[in-house]
């Protein structure tokens, strides 16, 4: 039963330059309650949290704080944002105190001083309270940022994907910051975010948008799992489960209409990429047959990097056997190596101790023959889509006819779903568009070996699914043997074979493998009602509790 109603959203409309944002909200937000906004990237949740704020005027409708429209910004909402947007001049203490100063001038200075102790306390920053942004981890910066909204005292809490920019772990320890918060100050909360986990564990309820243009508010979710929600116990909570696969299962139909991996219009040519890097004249004499087990070998791989205070073993005894057309995720928390074994698998970085081998050659330089999708795709912005998957595929296939490279280009980005932007600018792209432009370009160059790192870290989780989806339908087509480093459960679990689990750097090195036993191909929905899905999310969850310690976990 929702409570009596502190905020009302009435018919709430807003549109820019003719094109429809909010489409008519309808919401009431009772005394107390936590509410977590969910939507895709463009859907309007950043708008609508401004006009709740009073930053922006909806064009149509009614926001009401207990039955009073709201005129402009004013103290009773305080606002979270994305960016901590800190003075880097000032101290902890003195960026809480400007807000304080700002709207609590009825109080007096030892008033206001115990306010700022208090609220910088209530976040977990007593120990920072003299040192400057630039000194404090990302994490504790928008720690920062909460202490701050929650120092002006206000009726409701509005945080806009205040979480987003941050690591897995550093995310972690945040929203428990947040649900403590949510204990303690018994505020009204509301939260947009993307990431539908996060809103489980934290909100009362959960209200759906659907995607632009003119976005409402799709289903209202109530969450009936008991609090408080532990992220690894809730894993094995019925309730839990259920009401995810709801979600999942909705925001997939919401984004069918959009479609993720496309039909292509040309067939691919039958033409081979010519081998850059051909194995030695040994192997080549002797007619040396294909590789299948064995196909990519890591063996006592260390890196060590020299620092002031002495050489640091990042890596160490890294020992890993991959047979060919096997997908193997990378997982651990921040600083555990796993981009530093990636990049010396691409030959991108040097190896200090052991080495790789590659369908039985030496890995020591780079070359197309190893594909790199990394975090940000590095697209030239002055280039088409298909001038840019072009230049690798120039690049491997220069024996080939020029109507065959083009087809090439073209079907693997209409295997992206980039059948109608492949002319345009890499500039006029999406972030999700560019990704999915660096995928076609690695899938384009027919590697030995495909290396993702991160490759849908910078998106919104939703935009993440539509990608994931994009790369398990293309992977399926062309079975190129696969790494991928990730800190996402879901997607480690959905994409591969076996999950190599990392343990904390310095000197980390694997800790356990989870071998994937699910049907392919995969799909996201059948996947939630498989028995043994939970039991691996279970598995790898508690693998990274274990690990929630070191340098990254005391620096958040």
């Amino acid at each position: 039963m929702m409570r009596a109603p502190i905020l009302s959203l009435a018919g709430v409309a807003k549109s820019y330059g003719g094109t429809d944002v909010l489409g008519g909200i309808d919401l009431e937000v009772g005394e107390g309650e936590f509410v977590a906004i969910l939507g895709f990237s463009g859907a309007g949740k950043t708008t609508l949290i401004n006009a709740i704020a009073g930053l922006i005027e909806p064009d149509e409708g009614m926001i009401l704080l207990r039955g009073k429209p709201i005129q402009g910004p004013d103290k009773e909402r305080g606002l979270v944002f994305q960016s901590y947007s800190l003075f880097p001049w000032l101290t902890v203490q003195q960026n809480v105190a400007l807000a304080v100063d700002a709207v609590h001038k009825d109080k007096s200075r030892a008033e206001r001083a115990a306010l700022v102790r208090q609220k910088v306390e209530l976040v977990g920053l007593a120990h920072a309270m003299e040192r400057k942004p630039a000194q404090l981890s990302g994490g504790m910066r928008q720690r920062v940022a909460v202490a701050r909204a929650l120092a002006m005292e206000p009726e409701i809490l509005l945080m806009d994907e205040p979480l987003s920019a941050l690591d897995a772990l550093t995310r972690g320890k945040l929203q428990d910051e947040i649900e403590r918060i949510r204990k303690e100050e018994r505020r009204t909360i509301l939260l947009v975010t993307n990431d539908v986990d996060e809103a489980l564990l934290l909100a009362d309820r959960i209200a759906v948008l659907t995607p632009a243009p003119a976005a409402r508010i799709g289903r209202m979710f109530d969450v009936d799992v008991a609090r408080p929600r532990d992220r690894e116990a809730v894993n094995d909570d019925p309730r839990y489960q259920a009401l995810r696969k709801r979600i999942v299962s909705y925001l997939g139909s919401l984004n069918a209409e959009s479609g993720n991996a496309g039909d292509s219009s040309v067939d691919l040519p039958n033409v081979t990429p010519l081998d850059l890097a051909p194995p030695p004249q040994a192997y080549r004499d002797a007619a040396q047959s294909a590789v299948t087990a064995r196909y990519l070998e890591f063996f006592k791989l260390d890196k060590v990097y020299p620092t002031p205070k002495g050489p640091l073993t990042v890596v160490e005894d890294f020992n890993l056997l991959m047979d060919r057309g096997e997908f193997v995720s990378l997982i651990g928390h921040s600083g555990c190596g796993k981009s530093t074994v990636l990049t010396m698998a691409a030959g991108l970085n040097e190896i200090s101790k052991g080495g790789i081998v590659l369908d039985n050659r030496e890995i020591t330089a780079a070359g197309p023959d190893k594909a790199v999708v990394f975090q940000a795709p590095s697209l030239m912005p002055w280039l088409t889509a298909r001038e840019n998957v072009a230049l690798g595929v120039e690049r491997v296939y220069p024996h080939a006819a020029r109507r065959a490279r083009r087809d090439i280009v073209d079907y693997y980005l209409e295997r992206v779903g980039l059948g109608e932007a492949k002319d345009k600018l890499a500039a006029e792209l999406s972030n999700g568009m560019r990704q999915r432009v660096g995928i076609a370009r690695a899938f384009a160059l027919s590697p030995r070996l495909l290396l993702l790192d991160e490759p849908f870290g910078m998106l919104d989780s939703l935009t993440r699914w539509d990608l994931q989806d994009v790369l398990v339908e293309v992977w399926n087509r062309t079975k190129v043997t696969a790494i991928m480093v990730t800190h996402d459960v879901d997607e480690a679990i959905l994409l591969a074979d076996r999950v190599v689990m990392m343990t904390n750097g310095p000197n980390a090195t694997i800790g356990k493998i989870l071998q994937v036993d699910l049907p392919r191909p995969r799909d996201r929905k059948a996947l939630l009602d498989h028995p043994k899905f939970y039991r691996y999310r279970q598995e790898v969850l508690h693998f990274l509790a274990e690990y929630d310690h070191g340098p990254a976990a005391k620096a958040a």
